[in-house]
């Protein structure tokens, strides 16, 4: 995986999201997807432009269904942000890099 974006599994799930002391954006996806591959670009540079400040990571839902299913991931791309253990906000489809921007900006 490129950038700074953490790979998030069913396994590192509640350690690298739900225990964060930083907000964490986790994008759900999969590699047959094609708005995924849109926005999985966009996820990379907030990665980079957040380090230190956010935890970005990526969730192939694949490979790791138990999560998707726990959160009710039912389209994807999928953005979580979750702050603190709690979902804070979602944003379901391909969006534009200020909107997902915004809505983490708020969590900071």
């Amino acid at each position: 995986m490129a950038g700074n974006t953490v790979e998030i599994t069913d396994a590192n799930f509640d350690i690298t999201v739900l225990k964060s002391d930083k907000p964490v954006l986790v994008d759900f996806w999969a590699v047959w997807c094609g708005p995924c591959r849109i926005i999985g670009p966009i996820v990379e540079e907030i990665a980079s432009e957040y380090d230190g400040r956010a935890v970005v990571g990526k969730l192939d839902v694949d490979s790791n269904r138990d999560t998707a299913v726990r959160y009710g991931i039912q389209a994807i791309p999928t953005l979580l942000l979750v702050k603190n253990g709690e979902i804070a906000d979602r944003i379901v489809g391909a969006t534009d890099k200020n909107s997902i921007k915004a809505k983490l900006d708020a969590l900071l």
